[in-house]
């Protein structure tokens, strides 16, 4: 397995990275929002009415 960093060979103390250096990189990248999943918004169902205000009540 290889240090998804640099891609050396890793070492057990790091797993998965090969060292100290790789793992605070990618914990760096985590905490500048780096790695990031595409989301998608949801649609508008055209089945819903839109809101409307209720009337007054009198």
């Amino acid at each position: 397995m290889s240090c998804p960093i640099c891609d050396k060979p890793t070492d057990k103390t790091y797993r998965p990275f090969c060292s100290r250096r790789c793992a605070d990189v990618d914990l760096g990248r985590w905490l500048s929002e780096d790695y990031r999943l595409p989301a998608e918004e949801e649609a508008d169902d055209p089945t819903e009415s839109p809101e409307r205000p209720a009337p007054p009540l009198n």
